[in-house]
């Protein structure tokens, strides 16, 4: 079984804190922030197992890396995979218009 190393983009990373802080501060939930992000945590993880036996998404723009997603709730973590690196490239709220930001 082939072995995936995790890598997240700069810009996940800042997705993901955003969404904590947001939850945490304007929502003032720090529960809920917590368990948000450990659902998202624990769905990368489980998909690093297999991340390329799931669904190409399907995009209009040709791009080098085919993207696949993994929906969260209400959040879709969009990842590519590169040789043995499954690559966090963007963790979006799911009723935003994706097209344009990955």
């Amino acid at each position: 079984m082939k072995k995936y190393i995790l890598r997240y983009l700069p810009l996940a990373k800042q997705d993901l804190d955003g969404i904590i802080n947001y939850i945490q501060n304007n929502l003032q939930n720090p529960i809920a922030a917590e368990n948000t992000l450990s659902k998202i945590e624990s769905a990368i993880l489980e998909r690093l197992d297999n991340p390329e036996d799931f669904a190409i998404w399907s995009s209009k723009k040709q791009r080098p890396y085919p993207y696949r997603r993994i929906n969260v709730g209400n959040y879709t973590v969009w990842y590519v995979v590169i040789d043995n690196i499954m690559e966090i490239r963007r963790i979006l709220y799911s009723r935003r218009y994706e097209e344009n930001l990955i």
